[in-house]
C-alpha cells in the first residue's frame, strides 16, 4: 500500500511540474508573438541592411543563435524554433550563424531590389563599370568594425596579386586608398605588408566615423586580425583605446596618410590608370590636388556631411551635430532631435551630467529602431524624470534663447516654446552617393551580381542517413567475416580460437571497448562547448554537432562489438541498452522535431498575412467605416488569441468542438454591423473570409502547439537516458578494473 502511494505521489510531482513547464513555455510563446507583432507595427522587424534569415526545415531549437547574438531582441524562441524578432537591431556580427549546429541561420543584406543606397559590386568589392576601383567598408552596406577591416584587408591582398602579375614602369601609385577609418586604415597597412605602392587620403585623421564617437563609447570589434599588427583579442574597446592603438599602429609603421583632403571624384583616363581628386579643404572652392594609381579603394563610411533640419536660425552657434563629451555641458536647457541609437545615447549622456535640462524631439510615435539596452535605458530615465520625450514633434524654429517645435497630439499640431541653450542635432547624414556616381559607382540593382537563392535544405537527413548505414555495413561486413565466433554461443566462444583477442576484456575486444568510451567522452564535450555559461569557444558549433552525431553512432557501434553482439543481465549490458535508446532518440531529435515545430511557425506567418489583409482591406475606408474597421480587427485578434492561447490542453480540446458555433456568432455579429455601416457587400464578404482563415489557422497553430509539446518529451528523455548511461558506463569501467585481474571479464 505504502509503495502504490509513493508512486501516485511521485507521478503527482511529475504531472505537476509537466504542467507548469507547459504553462511557462505557452506563456513565453504568447509574450514572443507579442514582441513580433510589436516590431512589425513600429517598423522594428524591418531590416536595415544586414538580416538573419532561418531555415525552419533545419532548425532544431536549440537556441544558440538567440544565446550568441551580442544585439539583443534580433532573434527569439517560437514554438521551438528560432525566429526573427527585430531585424532592425542586426548589425551583421553573424555570430548566430557561427553558432547555429546545423546551419540553419544565415545573415544576407536581405532583399535589395529596391534599395538605392547599396553599391552594385562584384564579389572582389570591385565596381563593374570602373576596371580598379573598389569599395571596402561602409560604404559596401556592412557595418561592423570588423567587417571593414576583412574588406580593406582583401582589396589590398587584390591589388597586390594583380600587381604582381601585371608589372609596371610607370610612376603611377599602385594603390590610391580613400578614408583612414577601419577598413582604408587594413588596406594601407595591408598594402604596406605587401610592398605596394600608395597613398592614403583623409579628410580630418586616423579613425574615420569613430573618432566622432562619444567620449568613453564602447565600440564593437569582436577578435579580428589587423595586417602588420596581429590579433586584437578583446571583444570591445572604448573610442579612446580604439583612437590611441590605431593612431599608434599608424605612426609606429609610417603610414602615408595626408590628412585635410576632401574626397571629390575618381576619373578613369585613357591608359587605363584612375584619378582621384581631392579638395584641400571643405570648401566646395578649395584647390584641387589629383593623384594617380593604377587601383583606388574608396573606404568613406556612409555618414557623409550631417543631414540639417533645414530650419531658420540652425545656423546659430548653439546647433551642433556631434556630441564628443557631455560632461562639457552642465547646468544647461538642452534639445536633442533624433530618435535613433546615437540621439539617444547623447540625450541619456547629457542627462547624467549636473543640473542639465534635457527634451530629446522624435518626429514618430515611438523608438523603433534602437538597441534594446538603449531603450530600457530611456525607459527607466522616463520613469525617473531624468529627461522629457516629445513624441510625433518636429523643430519650426531656432532662436538664442528657444527653441519652437510643432506637437501632434491626437492628430491635432499644437506649438510649443521651449527655453533653450544648446541643440543638438542627430537626423543621420547625407552618404557620400553623389561623389561616388560621379566616379562611375552604380547603384543599379541590375549591375550586382545575381544574388544566390535562400532556398530551404532540409532537414539534412540524406547525409546521415548515408554515414549510418556506411558505418553499418563496416561492423556488419566484419560481422560476417567473424561470424563462426558471434554467431556461437557465450559458452562456446570460449573454446574458439578468436575469443583470445575479440572478448571483451582481453585484445581487439577490449580496445573497442576503450575506444567506445573514449567517443563516449568526445560526445559529451559537444554539451560543454555549446554552453553559453563557460569559455570554451574553439571550432564551430556546426563542427562540434557533426562530432557529436557521429560519436554517439561510433561509439554505439563499437560498443555492440566490443560486447560481441551478446549483451547480459549486467551493468556493461544496461550501459549498452541505454546508448541504443540515446542513439535513437538523439535521431529522432535531430532529423523529425523540426517539422511540427516548422509548420507552427508556418501557421503563425499565415496568421500575420491574414491580418494584414484585413488592414489593407479596411486602409482606405473612412468616417465611421473607419471606426467599424476598427472595431473589426480587434474583434478578429480577440478571437484568434483565444483560440491560440487557451489556458490548458483541455480547454483547447474543448474549443475545437465549441469554437465553431461561437465563431459564427461573432461573424454574424460582424456582418450585423457592416451592413448597418454600409460596407459594400463585396468588402465585408472579404472581411468575413478573412476572419474565417485566421481563426481556422489559430486552431491549427494550437494544437500544432500541442503536438510540438509532446514531441519535446523526446529531448528529456534523450537527456535523462543520457545521464543514465553515463552512470552506468562509470559503473562498468569501475567494476572492471576492480575485477579484471580476478579474470572476470565477461561481456557487457
Amino acid at each position: 500500500m505504502a509503495w502504490i502511494l509513493l508512486t501516485l505521489v511521485l507521478v503527482a510531482c511529475i504531472v505537476a511540474l509537466v504542467v507548469a513547464v507547459r504553462r511557462r513555455e505557452v506563456e513565453h510563446a504568447r509574450t514572443t508573438i507579442a514582441e513580433r507583432r510589436e516590431a512589425a507595427a513600429t517598423g522594428s522587424a524591418q531590416a536595415r541592411l544586414q538580416y538573419p534569415v532561418i531555415d525552419l526545415s533545419r532548425c532544431i531549437g536549440c537556441g544558440s543563435c538567440v544565446a550568441a547574438c551580442p544585439e539583443e531582441g534580433v532573434l527569439g524562441m517560437l514554438h521551438g524554433q528560432a525566429v526573427v524578432l527585430h531585424g532592425s537591431r542586426c548589425v551583421g556580427h553573424a555570430r548566430c550563424a557561427e553558432e547555429c549546429p546545423v546551419g540553419a541561420v544565415a545573415v544576407t543584406l536581405g532583399d535589395l531590389t529596391e534599395r538605392r543606397d547599396i553599391p552594385a559590386l562584384a564579389s572582389d568589392f570591385e565596381s563593374p563599370h570602373v576596371p580598379g576601383l573598389f569599395l571596402a567598408g561602409e560604404v559596401t552596406g556592412h557595418a561592423l568594425v570588423r567587417t571593414a577591416i576583412a574588406h580593406g584587408t582583401a582589396v589590398a591582398a587584390t591589388v597586390a596579386a594583380r600587381v604582381q602579375q601585371r608589372p609596371t614602369t610607370d610612376t603611377s601609385l599602385d594603390l590610391c586608398i580613400v578614408g583612414a577609418g577601419p577598413a582604408g586604415l587594413a588596406c594601407s597597412l595591408e598594402a604596406k605588408r605587401r610592398g605596394l605602392r600608395f597613398v592614403t587620403l583623409e579628410r580630418e585623421g586616423v579613425g574615420g566615423a569613430v573618432s566622432q564617437y562619444p567620449r568613453r563609447k564602447l565600440v564593437m570589434t569582436q577578435p579580428v586580425d589587423l595586417p602588420l599588427h596581429g590579433r586584437l583579442t578583446r571583444s570591445s574597446y572604448s573610442k579612446e583605446e580604439l583612437m590611441e592603438l590605431w593612431e599608434g599602429i599608424a605612426e609606429r609603421e609610417e603610414l602615408p596618410i595626408v590628412s585635410g583632403r576632401h574626397f571629390d571624384r575618381v576619373e578613369q583616363r585613357g591608359d587605363g590608370t584612375l584619378r582621384v581628386l581631392a579638395r584641400v579643404g571643405p570648401s566646395l572652392d578649395a584647390p584641387i590636388e589629383t593623384y594617380d594609381a593604377r587601383h583606388v579603394c574608396l573606404a568613406l563610411g556612409r555618414r557623409g556631411t550631417p543631414r540639417k533640419l533645414d530650419v531658420p536660425g540652425e545656423d546659430l552657434p548653439k546647433v551642433a551635430y556631434s556630441l564628443l563629451d557631455a560632461q562639457s555641458y552642465v547646468d544647461r536647457r538642452i534639445l536633442v532631435v533624433g530618435g535613433g541609437d546615437s540621439a539617444v545615447e547623447a540625450a541619456l549622456g547629457l542627462a547624467e551630467q549636473s543640473g542639465n535640462r534635457v527634451t530629446l524631439s522624435y518626429r514618430r510615435n515611438a523608438f523603433a529602431r534602437i538597441k534594446s539596452r538603449n531603450a530600457r535605458r530611456i525607459a527607466a530615465a522616463l520613469e525617473e524624470d531624468a529627461l522629457e520625450v516629445l513624441f510625433e514633434s518636429q523643430v519650426e524654429t531656432v532662436a538664442d534663447g528657444q527653441v519652437e517645435l510643432t506637437l501632434r497630439e491626437g492628430g491635432v499640431p499644437r506649438r510649443l516654446i521651449l527655453q533653450n541653450d544648446e541643440v543638438f542635432v542627430f537626423a543621420g547624414g547625407t552618404p557620400p552617393f553623389e561623389q561616388l556616381e560621379r566616379s562611375g559607382v552604380s547603384f543599379d540593382h541590375s549591375d550586382r551580381p545575381p544574388d544566390e537563392p535562400l532556398v530551404e535544405q532540409g532537414a539534412g537527413l540524406v547525409p546521415g542517413l548515408a554515414a549510418a548505414t556506411l558505418l553499418g555495413l563496416v561492423v556488419l561486413a566484419w560481422a560476417l567475416l567473424q561470424q563462426d565466433y558471434y554467431g556461437a554461443e557465450a559458452a562456446r566462444r570460449v573454446a574458439l580460437d578468436q575469443h583470445g583477442w575479440l572478448r571483451p576484456a582481453a585484445g581487439l575486444g577490449l580496445w573497442l571497448g576503450i575506444a567506445a568510451a573514449l567517443l563516449i567522452l568526445t560526445n559529451l564535450a559537444y554539451l560543454v562547448r555549446r554552453s553559453p555559461r563557460l569559455p570554451i569557444r574553439f571550432g564551430t558549433l556546426r563542427g562540434w554537432m557533426t562530432s557529436h552525431l557521429v560519436t554517439g553512432l561510433m561509439a554505439f557501434l563499437l560498443t555492440v562489438l566490443h560486447a560481441g553482439f551478446a549483451p547480459r543481465h549486467t551493468v556493461g549490458g544496461h550501459a549498452l541498452w541505454a546508448l541504443a535508446i540515446l542513439v535513437t532518440t538523439g535521431a529522432i531529435g535531430r532529423y523529425f522535431y523540426a517539422f511540427v515545430p516548422r509548420a507552427a511557425n508556418g501557421r503563425e506567418l499565415a496568421i500575420d498575412e491574414a491580418r494584414t489583409e484585413l488592414a489593407r482591406l479596411t486602409a482606405t475606408w473612412e468616417g465611421d467605416h473607419r471606426a467599424f474597421a476598427e472595431r473589426a480587427r480587434a474583434t478578429v485578434d480577440a478571437l484568434v488569441d483565444a483560440e491560440a492561447w487557451r489556458g490548458s490542453f483541455l480547454r483547447r480540446v474543448r474549443s475545437l468542438v465549441a469554437s465553431q458555433f461561437g465563431l459564427g456568432k461573432v461573424l454574424a455579429r460582424i456582418a450585423l454591423d457592416g451592413r448597418a455601416e454600409g460596407i459594400p457587400a463585396g468588402e465585408l464578404r472579404e472581411l468575413l473570409q478573412l476572419a474565417r482563415r485566421a481563426h481556422r489557422t489559430a486552431l491549427m497553430v494550437a494544437h500544432y502547439e500541442d503536438l510540438r509539446a509532446l514531441l519535446a518529451t523526446w529531448r528529456y528523455l534523450h537527456r535523462w537516458v543520457a545521464l543514465l548511461m553515463v552512470l552506468l558506463v562509470v559503473a562498468h569501467i569501475v567494476t572492471a578494473l576492480e575485477y579484471a585481474d580476478l579474470g572476470f571479464g565477461g561481456a557487457p
